[in-house]
């Protein structure tokens, strides 16, 4: 049975020889023929050696979840190879170096294997070891070309682009193409019944990373300090800000630069110096994942009780501890929820995809100075270091940023005393002001110990829970003032409901059309921040059952919802995955199923 642009491709290679640019080059010809595409880079967390695979899914139908089951297989790599043909669907295809012959237990009599002599082309046409490495993966490109009808002059394209500066590296590149080519008419019925068919459906969207999307959110928000301990897989998130950075924020003429960059010792330190920045009127961000967050949270504390703008951004990996750091989750939601000791709640943000990550970022700064508070941005792993199909990114130039309740020096000037923790408005946000903006008045202690409406530090108990609860206020203003969340039917159609997050969304979003298709209707709903606003206590109100689709052990985001919102613990539905790869549709819709029948 032919299947035209609606198949799983993977990978499998050793780290550190080269393979991920030829494998990205196959997923973005296939994206340049206007065929919706989803790469994931799945690496181990060693610099070179282990076993890599890189998964594309082709799907005209625009899903962009990872699917289960594998369509045709790359296999070039004997460490991995006897799970790599495990892996592959009934009716699927194997290709492999057969430059050696394939040890029988690798033989299954209901897939096609695809023998190509990659190591054995390499060593007839090149002399350098390393050539011979970086070549064989051309090569295969080049065979995949012909096996699923790409288009040829795509991939000359790429090339052209890939070495533009470099040209004299293109023609040997093509080369190689050519070589798998070659083999493929010369020894294969080609094409394959997985194929690649131009199609128009791409239209104006682009492919972009999570982390990059993060960086240049930064830029466009006004972040002028960025502090950072480098941590997978958050560490591109500042390389890309300071890529951004030199492009937006560098003086033409003098080249000056305008903005900081600092490497800190560890992840309190940077929170610290992200914290010092923006007290000073600077703003300043930065980036990292669980195990940074665990260590920021005596910094994360000082900064919700003094009232301290911050943004963070957390791209989340597989934990405890040191976890795999080169897996997926989402499962710091309640370490970041509430960072640090006592009575903390911070404000989370949810992107699950790269525009919403550029928005969101963007969001950040002007939430984190209206509240006057630290802001976390929740990404992850497949979302953040894996390119995505996404909308192009949008800036309105007549924006300005939301700086919040800041006094002038003329505020200060025609007024009394100066009240730092002062409510004077009634919405649990007090007035601040930039150091230096008056030589008198403003000039306060910042206090993470308690203190009065004045910054005098006090241990009366009266005084303490008043500001406590000027804090909770403050935190009920915040539920009118974050991102709501996104639902996908006007009205309610079903006494089931989901809801999802994040990358979750992806998979979720095609799994309830999965179960339509099986007459199971679900309303559902995509989370944007907490807190959580009255939409959603009303959305879980208005249906008997909820399934929570999540990426950890623990149903955090569920535990979240069951304990802000007071919400019957029966009425909510775990649907979790914690693998370490990115949730699937079939598995969402296996659970729901099981629930159904179970319930």
């Amino acid at each position: 049975m032919t299947k035209v642009n609606d198949f799983v491709v993977r990978f499998a290679n050793v780290n550190g020889t080269g393979s991920a640019s030829a494998n990205s080059m196959f997923a973005k010809a296939i994206f340049r023929m206007g065929v919706p595409v989803t790469p994931k880079n799945i690496f181990p967390s060693n610099i070179q050696g282990l076993p890599t695979w890189y998964e594309v899914r082709v799907n005209e139908k625009g899903y962009l979840g990872r699917r289960e089951g594998i369509d045709l297989m790359v296999s070039v790599n004997p460490q991995s190879m006897l799970k790599d043909v495990q892996s592959v669907r009934s009716g699927g295809y194997f290709m492999y170096d057969n430059t050696k012959p394939l040890h029988k237990e690798y033989i299954r009599e209901d897939i096609t294997y695809l023998g190509i002599p990659l190591m054995g082309i390499c060593m007839e046409q090149y002399t350098d070891p390393r050539q011979r490495q970086l070549f064989k993966n051309i090569i295969y490109v080049g065979a995949l070309s012909a096996l699923l009808d790409i288009e040829f002059a795509v991939l000359e394209q790429l090339l052209a682009e890939q070495f533009k500066g470099k040209e004299k590296l293109v023609a040997p590149n093509v080369q190689a193409l050519q070589l798998g080519v070659k083999y493929v008419q010369e020894n294969f019925t080609f094409p394959l019944e997985i194929r690649v068919e131009r199609r128009d459906l791409v239209g104006k969207r682009i492919m972009f990373d999570g982390n990059g999307a993060c960086g240049l959110g930064a830029v466009f928000a006004g972040a002028t300090v960025a502090a950072w301990y480098p941590i997978t897989p958050s560490t591109s998130v500042v390389e890309k800000f300071e890529k951004y950075a030199k492009k937006f924020r560098t003086d033409k003429e003098t080249g000056e630069k305008n903005f900081a960059i600092v490497q800190a010792e560890d992840e309190l330190a940077a929170i610290g110096m992200v914290i010092g920045a923006n007290w000073n009127g600077a703003r300043s961000f930065t980036a990292t994942s669980g195990p940074g967050v665990s260590l920021m949270n005596e910094f994360l504390g000082l900064g919700y009780f003094a009232e301290i703008p911050a943004v963070l951004i957390d791209v989340q990996r597989t934990g405890p501890s040191t976890g795999m750091p080169t897996r997926t989750q989402q499962s710091d939601i309640t370490l970041a929820a509430y960072a640090s000791h006592g009575d903390t709640k911070h404000v989370l943000l949810f992107p699950s995809n790269p525009k919403d990550c550029f928005e969101l970022t963007a969001d950040a700064f002007d939430l984190a100075e209206r509240l006057q508070t630290p802001i976390i941005v929740l990404t992850d792993l497949d979302l953040g270091m894996n390119d995505h199909m996404s909308e192009p990114f949008e800036w309105d130039e007549s924006r300005k940023y939301d700086r919040g309740k800041v006094y002038t020096a003329e505020d200060l000037e025609n007024m009394g005393r100066f009240g730092r923790y002062l409510d004077s408005d009634g919405d649990g946000i007090p007035y601040r002001t930039y150091p230096g903006t008056h030589p008198t008045k403003g000039s306060y202690f910042t206090r993470g110990t308690s203190r009065d409406e004045y910054a005098v530090y006090t241990e009366d108990s009266a005084v303490y829970v008043r500001n406590m609860q000027r804090l909770e206020k403050k935190w009920d203003t915040a539920k009118d003032i974050v991102p709501k969340p996104h639902f996908y039917q006007q009205k309610n159609m079903s006494p089931l409901g989901v809801i999802f997050f994040g990358t979750s969304t992806y998979s979720s979003e095609e799994a309830i059309d999965l179960l339509r298709e099986q007459d199971v209707v679900l309303d559902a709903m995509q989370l944007k921040a907490f807190p959580f606003n009255k939409d959603v206590e009303q959305f879980i109100e208005d249906h008997e059952v909820v399934f929570v689709i999540e990426q950890n052990r623990d149903a955090q985001m569920r535990s979240l919802l069951i304990n802000e919102l007071e919400i019957n613990p029966k009425k909510l539905i775990r649907v979790l995955n914690y693998d370490g790869m990115p949730i699937t549709a079939d598995k969402i819709v296996k659970e729901i199923s099981k629930n159904l029948v179970t319930n």
